[in-house]
């Protein structure tokens, strides 16, 4: 019996059986994401044509810091991303300055209005399929908001960070409450701190965790999708995937734990399989052989195919559709 998109990723979370594996895919669109109308368009055209199971909205990755004060430069090509311009921190005092926002200032607005249209285009289409909202946790709004600094600064003037911690947390959950409001299915939440390679464990819990169950409980028990996404290399794997989220997603397939050694490590619905580096590269057979495999340490319950991360911006669309074609078959 053919399950709907919805129906499908429910099943994946609950690790029951499902009719397909469910499948997303995700990408920067910088030509488009400085224009929410344009950027929803776009993103529905995307769901439609690879025929995804739900849509991961992608506001440009600096979104939430620039309402701080980061500049950035804007490109509004294909392959070049916003990128950042200067820090807005340059005195340690400066993050006790921080005010907290309400959730529809600036480009937080922005984006809000990007969840609003892709509402409107799905029903207009008639595709109810579920979409996502991307957020990142307060200390990484902070690590891109002042760049390695905030690393010093939080060891060596803690309260000052602290401070700009809490503003951020309280913003990040204003902006939470918007989006709940027009009806998304959870959030994609993004830390790009919980890694080895820039704090203690000890440290994260003190500076990450703390914040990032905050900005979870405000929208946990209203959502039914909601994905931990760790970025980077050498990450705080056990301690990320115990939050309260139904799904894990990580750079499973260059990053340890790889996809078998996770079952192993966390009961959440796994959410990876396809090397988003490698892919643009990939030959169509290699591309149904990568799905494979991934099935194979994975099992098919209890996991959506996506990427590890955003998939390089020049990859080419029939890689894109190999996923998808590859995906029915499995």
């Amino acid at each position: 019996m053919q399950m709907t998109s919805k129906e499908r990723l429910m099943a994946a979370i609950k690790r029951e059986d499902v009719d397909q594996i469910p499948f997303g895919m995700w990408y920067h669109l910088p030509h488009a994401d400085q224009d929410p109308v344009l950027l929803a368009e776009t993103q529905v055209r995307l769901a439609q044509n690879l025929e995804l199971d739900f849509i991961k909205l992608m506001p440009f990755g600096n979104f939430q810091a620039s309402d701080f004060g980061l500049s950035c430069d804007y490109f509004c090509t294909p392959n070049d991303m916003v990128f950042e311009r200067k820090f807005a921190i340059e005195d340690v005092k400066e993050w006790g300055e921080l005010k907290e926002l309400p959730g529809s200032f600036g480009n937080h607005g922005k984006t809000l209005m990007i969840a609003q249209q892709v509402k409107k285009h799905l029903k207009k289409k008639e595709m109810p399929i579920p979409f996502v909202q991307t957020i990142f946790s307060p200390l990484t709004i902070a690590k891109k908001l002042a760049g390695p600094r905030v690393l010093t600064d939080l060891r060596e003037h803690p309260e000052y960070v602290h401070h700009a911690l809490d503003v951020m947390t309280k913003t990040c959950i204003n902006f939470v409450k918007e989006n709940l409001d027009v009806g998304v299915a959870g959030f994609f939440f993004a830390t790009q701190c919980s890694t080895y390679d820039f704090l203690t464990e000890e440290e994260y819990i003190m500076f990450g965790r703390a914040y990032d169950l905050k900005v979870i409980d405000a929208f946990k028990d209203q959502t039914w999708f909601n994905i931990m996404h760790i970025h980077g290399d050498n990450t705080m794997y056990k301690l990320m995937a115990d939050y309260p989220l139904q799904c894990v997603n990580w750079h499973d397939r260059w990053a340890k734990p790889n996809l078998a050694e996770a079952r192993e490590l966390t009961d959440r619905c796994l959410m990876g399989g396809i090397n988003e580096k490698w892919l643009k590269d990939a030959t169509i057979p290699q591309v149904h052989q990568h799905l494979k495999q991934a099935v194979d340490m994975a099992g098919r319950n209890g996991l959506i195919l996506t990427p590890g991360c955003v998939a390089a911006t020049n990859t080419p669309m029939k890689n894109y559709i190999a996923c998808r074609d590859a995906v029915k078959n499995l």
